[in-house]
């Protein structure tokens, strides 16, 4: 506790964080809160897992006025980090006379409303801060701090109209910290216009690369989930988590992973918040290994122990790939990345590889068994039979591997360096179906509340079913 109370943390606040078994401070916590207790703004560069809700939470926590109203908002992208980070600020207030109170939608809102009128702290998605904003039963203000927490992850879900509107409602006599994993142009605009003079607080990702091992396979798309399939059979590790593009696909691997036995739950933005809660306690209680997700488990989340991460389908930007496989190696652990590339993603890992500055070493396929696939109600709906699998464009049932093999086993041929063609971009799909071509099919694309990938469409990806 020595080191937090150098940073000029009272004994009280102190008390709470040995509680809590928190020892020393993080770097982005050992740069924000001397600065933060100044009442300097502070522009931070800090990615999740690396302890900001400490970082901006201390000098908030010391400075509210018990039954002053509402003197602090922070804004976060999605549901599950609004609740992570208002039981974070709980568990540090604990001894002061402090009200913290998540407002997020997909649950009822007048409990909330009930609840604001005695909370000294807010922490909120934009989407439901405007609904109370509209009811007038959220009143900003005597707003002394704004927080943007994860602001990058706001911009890239459309959310920048939402969060300058809320903006617009507080004092411009405040103090506001901003924190974002990446601190591109967008977000120094954002800081720009609506902070004074920050202090700026970066720190190296608290993912350590000595630790991260990455590594890709290219396989055939008829193969792709008996392949992920093969690899979680014959893996001893701890909590794994394995990111789709859509929800559809979310769902599909999910669902296919149960069937053959493994110990998988999906989560995604269609599922109901009480839904989305049962899921993460079961994932973080060990009561479920597999956690299968769309990028709305990518970032915020603070997961401990997560060992694996496996990209069933590669993301179509960089940054979020980096954010996936921040998810693991964290602390000084050991961890591993496994993408599972097949002809749809090759648009999309090149990009990764072209802007994300990773080493990703290709492994040669091992031998694995063709996993029948069972029957989906889509499949069931239109009268299709998913134990051979379906590939559109592709070939039912049976089972294929390059050079020709057919049979129940396959066995991967040699190794061949198609990392450098994809560095070098001459490896060409002709259509990128990792999540960057929209929809196709029955019905329109739709996109849930989170910001992602609805199933309302028919998506490209998930139109195979091995």
């Amino acid at each position: 506790m020595e080191l937090f109370i150098k940073l000029g943390l009272s004994p009280t606040l102190c008390k709470a964080l040995a509680d809590a078994k928190f020892t020393e401070p993080t770097p982005i916590q050992a740069g924000t809160i001397p600065l933060g207790l100044a009442g300097k703004d502070v522009l931070g560069g800090a990615s999740t897992g690396s302890g900001k809700t400490l970082a901006f939470g201390a000098p908030i926590i010391e400075k509210i006025t018990p039954g002053a109203g509402v003197q602090a908002l922070i804004m976060v992208p999605t549901r599950e980090l609004a609740e992570q980070v208002s039981q974070e600020l709980r568990k540090f207030s604990r001894y002061f006379d402090i009200v913290t109170e998540a407002v997020y939608g997909g649950v009822g809102i007048e409990p909330q409303m009930r609840r604001l009128r005695h909370a000294e702290i807010v922490v909120g998605t934009p989407g439901r801060l405007l609904d109370h904003l509209e009811r007038r039963t959220l009143n900003l203000s005597m707003v002394r701090f704004l927080v943007l927490d994860e602001a990058d992850r706001m911009l890239d879900m459309g959310f920048v109209d939402d969060v300058t509107s809320i903006i617009e409602h507080c004092p411009k006599e405040r103090q506001t910290f901003l924190f974002s994993a990446t601190l591109s142009s967008d977000i120094n605009q954002i800081a720009k216009r609506y902070m004074k003079h920050p202090e700026q607080v970066a720190i190296d990702s608290y993912v350590d690369p000595s630790k991260l091992k990455q590594i890709f396979y290219d396989v055939p798309k008829e193969l792709k989930f008996s392949l992920l399939f093969h690899l979680l059979q014959h893996e001893h590790p701890g909590l794994i988590m394995v990111f789709c593009n859509t929800q559809r696909n979310t769902d599909f691997v999910a669902n296919q992973l149960s069937a053959q036995g493994i110990d998988a739950t999906a989560i995604h933005g269609g599922l109901s918040q009480n839904q989305r809660t049962r899921v993460m306690e079961h994932f973080k209680s060990n009561k479920v290994s597999v956690l299968v997700c769309t990028d709305v488990a990518g970032r915020g989340l603070d997961v401990k122990g997560v060992s694996h991460v496996y990209n069933y389908d590669i993301p179509n930007a960089a940054k979020d790939y980096v954010h996936r496989v921040g998810r693991t190696a964290r602390a000084g652990a050991d961890g591993i990345a496994i993408n599972v590339v097949s002809v749809y993603d090759y648009d999309n890992f090149r990009e990764v590889l072209k802007h994300a500055d990773m080493n990703i070493e290709q492994v040669a396929l091992p031998e694995f068994a063709r996993v029948s696939i069972a029957p989906t109600e889509h499949d069931r709906r239109f009268g299709r039979s998913g134990a051979g699998g379906y590939s559109r464009g592709g070939s039912r049932g049976g089972s294929f591997g390059r050079g020709g093999s057919r049979g129940g086993d396959r066995r991967a041929g040699s190794s061949r360096d198609v990392r450098r063609s994809f560095r070098s971009g001459s490896r060409s799909s002709g259509r990128s179906y990792g999540g960057s071509s929209g929809s196709r099919g029955g019905g329109s694309r739709g996109r849930s509340s989170d910001g992602e990938r609805s199933s309302s469409g028919y998506s490209q990806q998930s139109s195979y079913r091995a």
